[in-house]
């Protein structure tokens, strides 16, 4: 803002804006709120005449999932969809369209066959896969495209090797719905789709199975651009209401079914559910996505003083019943209703878990009109590709525009929050805490939890003893996609005394009325004492071994219970636990004995712990890494790096002294002591994380070279990690092998092990 000339005044906890020409005139008053942010309070709007309700123009281009503006004209002005009103020229920019839509170099234009009747040809290709798991656990998703109609079906998957499952499904769908057969399938040359399984399945239902050439994506145009469509559609629609990323499955079969309903250059006068079903689509029942909605409770399932509604969240359409499918804020759940209100307007704050729809109008200038891409073949490119990603354009010239009345754009408060992600999620010290409901209500909660665990009693302040200090540290807790699942705040003992009679001080915000002269005498361990977590850990121990478990001789925080041929394992990190077995009941019972002893939360099925992703299904389970190596090349600065197919270069000799020039020693350890944490997941590489880890002491440019080829292999294998299948044939098998005397400067061998039970291995080891 001050390169546009405005003039900010920072002062207390507000910031003031001053206008860019008129430097007197106060147009917007910001106060510091939560993470040390500052979002907009208009107080002056300015010479132009702004209405704060965005007019139906805006309305359509966001129910339409953010399609263009001059497609939407297109779509009214040719009657290609009914209830659709009159779209009309509008100046401005998109936030979510810039957001969420991106651009890559075009390919040369050409021209291509074309198909003469619906599934002559069909277009096919894979996207994934995706960082976050949908709620239904995929990470792929595959689109089908008819060549003459344009119509695309979506199917979703977690694994590549479903496509040919998915396509003998897709297969007998729009051949029963057709009455035609298909002819040609066209798709790029990935294993997915050139097997002899697939080729086999093609050749008997007489389908010629058309492939590209290797790393020629262009070839499959169609797909890919539908592809590149399709994701841009979607990341929008999520960036505008601030969804969490697992909701982008529906936002991909949103987008899909509104681009269904939308023109395109390679069907004339008709939308591609029209050319491919004969019936002009309906625009009456279109809403914006993500927005807040409220569902009808059936009589028969609530009493008569309950609430009518349920509140939830607008996630598209369902294509087999008439309904909408709607996220159920209360249950946490899908649900498919037609009985349905919407506040179109509004967004949930997954934060405070509440409603928000204030907004602030933000003067922007119009970049100038972005020059029309041109692709492999003019029929492929949908009509979002004549414009900038941003959507809405300047006015012609033509057109009369006042200069002292800049286009705006409309900026939700949740919007600024979301663009200062650089900023920290934890307060630094009481003063910021006690500004915030969140942490107010953690720190609440803490304190409730030590009195009831009768931790402390008032008392005289001691004349012949030290009284410590607390402090207060606050700590939010993450799910595997980012989102909130927790704030904390923990009381901590300043001193590292073991003597007895400990006083502490009483804690900030928590000092008790009337006796704010005494201290608090600990009857016992708190959080910073030295003896505190051997204070804890015989308490915990003590709970187990009383209750028939055996402390595991190589982990004494692993803990098991045998009864018969039934097992309850039991992990403990700190106070965080989790645990297995094979009976239900006994599980259920040892959960219930917890929480009757404990203060304890049950966070149900196990996703994400220490870092680690845990995928469960009936097929087994799955574990990785995924976020953590996203943090970690992000945290050196390599999440743009060019991908390698080997963590080491083979047959290379490293040694102490290598002749290089010396590097940064502590950014080195930082870097390998990361690499260890993550072959918690990933054995792959274990050898050569171990062996450059022999160098920290001083490490070298060639060996930090080698380091930084680890994060480049990890790059292209961020979604690598360990899958332990169900089996009841599960046979333990150990290798193991030696370099002989691989090591330079010692000669030494290093050894190396692993033990598989089943599908997946559970133990390995590099040594020297």
């Amino acid at each position: 803002m001050m390169e546009k000339g405005y003039t900010l005044h920072f002062g207390g906890d507000s910031c003031t804006i001053y206008d860019n020409k008129d430097k007197t005139l106060k147009i917007a008053e910001v106060r510091m709120k939560e993470h040390r942010c500052f979002p907009i309070h208009l107080q002056y709007m300015g010479r132009t005449a702004m209405k704060a309700q965005e007019d139906q123009s805006w309305l359509w281009h966001r129910r339409l999932g953010h399609f263009n503006f001059q497609g939407l004209k297109i779509l009214h002005q040719k009657k290609m969809m009914t209830d659709l009103p009159q779209i009309q020229a509008v100046d401005g920019a998109c936030e979510a369209c810039l957001q969420g839509k991106q651009h890559k170099k075009p390919f040369p234009s050409g021209t291509s066959w074309r198909a003469k009747a619906v599934l002559e040809l069909i277009h096919t290709d894979v996207c994934g896969p995706m960082r976050t798991p949908s709620h239904e656990q995929n990470i792929y998703f595959i689109l089908f495209i008819d060549d003459y109609s344009r119509m695309t079906w979506v199917y979703f998957m977690r694994e590549k090797s479903e496509v040919f499952k998915v396509f003998k499904k897709f297969k007998n769908l729009v051949e029963k719905q057709s009455g035609r057969s298909i002819k040609v399938l066209r798709s790029d040359r990935g294993k997915e789709y050139n097997n002899s399984k697939f080729d086999k399945f093609c050749e008997e239902e007489g389908i010629e199975h058309q492939t590209t050439v290797s790393y020629n994506p262009q070839q499959n145009g169609v797909s890919e651009r539908k592809n590149r469509t399709v994701m841009e559609m979607a990341r929008s629609m999520l960036q505008e209401k601030h969804l969490p990323k697992a909701f982008w499955a529906e936002a991909v079969y949103t987008a899909v079914y509104l681009l269904n309903r939308c023109p395109t250059k390679a069907v004339q006068n008709m939308t591609p559910i029209e050319a491919w079903s004969g019936k002009k689509p309906s625009a009456k029942h279109l809403r914006v996505f993500g927005s807040i909605c409220y569902v009808h409770i059936p009589t028969e399932k609530r009493h008569k003083l309950e609430e009518k509604t349920e509140k939830g969240i607008f996630l598209g359409y369902n294509t087999q019943s008439k309904g909408y499918r709607i996220y159920n804020l209360k249950t946490k759940k899908l649900i498919i209703s037609r009985d349905v209100e919407f506040d179109e307007d509004a967004m949930w704050n997954w934060d405070e878990e509440k409603v928000e729809r204030q907004s602030v109008m933000i003067p922007k200038e119009t970049p100038p009109q972005q020059q029309q891409e041109e692709g492999t073949d003019q029929a492929e490119m949908e009509m979002m590709s004549q414009q900038a990603p941003g959507s809405p354009r300047r006015p012609p010239p033509s057109e009369e525009i006042e200069e002292e009345t800049p286009p705006r754009r409309t900026k939700l408060l949740s919007d600024i929050y979301e663009t200062c992600n650089f900023i920290m999620l934890e307060p630094e010290n009481f003063e910021t805490a006690v500004k915030h409901k969140v942490w107010v209500q953690a720190m609440e909660e803490e304190i409730k939890m030590i009195e009831k665990n009768n931790t402390w009693e008032l008392a005289n302040r001691p004349k012949d003893k030290e009284v410590i200090g607390v402090k207060w540290i606050y700590k939010t807790k993450l799910n595997a996609d980012g989102s909130i699942q927790k704030h904390k705040a923990r009381l901590v003992a300043k001193g590292y005394s073991q003597l007895p009679e400990i006083y502490v001080e009483q804690p900030q915000g928590f000092i008790a009325k009337g006796s704010e002269e005494k201290v608090l005498r600990l009857k016992k361990a708190l959080y910073g004492l030295k003896h505190a977590p051997r204070a804890w850990y015989s308490r915990i121990d003590k709970y187990f071994m009383d209750r028939g478990f055996r402390r595991s001789l190589s982990d004494p925080t692993l803990y098991i219970k045998s009864q018969g041929n039934d097992t309850l394992i039991v992990s403990l990190y700190v106070d965080d636990l989790i645990y297995t077995g094979n009976n239900e009941k006994m599980i259920q019972d040892f959960k219930e004995d917890m929480m009757k002893t404990f203060e304890m939360s049950d966070l149900d099925l196990m996703y994400f712990f220490l870092e680690i992703e845990i995928n469960q299904e009936k097929e087994g389970i799955f574990i990785c890494q995924r976020k953590y190596t996203e943090i970690l090349l992000k945290k050196f600065k390599m999440e743009s790096c060019k991908i390698i197919t080997t963590p080491l270069v083979t047959g290379k000799k490293y040694q102490k002294e290598d002749g290089s020039q010396k590097v940064d020693g502590s950014m080195y350890r930082s870097l390998i002591g990361s690499l260890l944490y993550l072959t918690a997941t990933r054995p792959d590489i274990m050898f050569a994380t171990s062996l450059l880890s022999r160098f920290m002491q001083s490490p070298s440019q060639v060996h930090y070279a080698a380091a930084k080829r680890i994060l480049r292999y990890l790059r292209g294998t961020k979604d690598f990690g360990i899958s332990y299948k169900s089996t009841n044939d599960a046979k333990l098998v150990g290798y193991t092998d030696s370099d002989w005397a691989g090591s330079v400067d010692g000669m030494k061998s290093t050894s190396g092990y692993t033990f598989s039970l089943g599908s997946g291995i559970f133990s390995w080891a590099s040594k020297k």
